[in-house]
């Protein structure tokens, strides 16, 4: 594939490839002029990322993550949630499912010790 013979006015060459056939790319070929201007129109109305903040919510168990899955899973199933927040928050949730998990054993293995440590001081 060929490179586009335009000239930028900072005298370097464009490094876009040409079209087939053509000695310019795209948005310099003069038969694309009018092509390419609808393209830059129909691009400057395409859809825009929404980032609309969440509000911020308490997670603080299982049961909390569990509420926020199935939320998110129906907002999804109505078209309400953005598919990559929607990931992203799955994605989380499966840590923060782990983390809570090792918090909790983190928690119980403290009262199994404590429980050691007493008994030897009694004998």
């Amino acid at each position: 594939m060929s490179q586009c013979q335009f000239i930028k006015q900072n005298n370097e060459k464009c490094e876009a490839n040409a079209m087939t056939d053509k000695g310019y790319c795209f948005t310099h070929n003069p038969e694309t002029k009018g092509a390419k201007q609808l393209a830059v129109i129909k691009g400057g109305k395409s859809p825009k990322k929404n980032y609309n903040p969440l509000s911020p919510i308490e997670i603080s168990d299982s049961r909390s993550v569990v509420n926020l899955l199935a939320t998110t899973i129906n907002e999804v199933r109505q078209g309400k949630a953005d598919l990559r927040v929607a990931n992203c928050i799955g994605y989380l949730a499966g840590h923060l499912i782990k983390a809570l998990e090792v918090s909790e054993l983190e928690g119980r293995l403290e009262t199994v010790e404590k429980v050691i440590l007493e008994r030897r001081t009694m004998r």
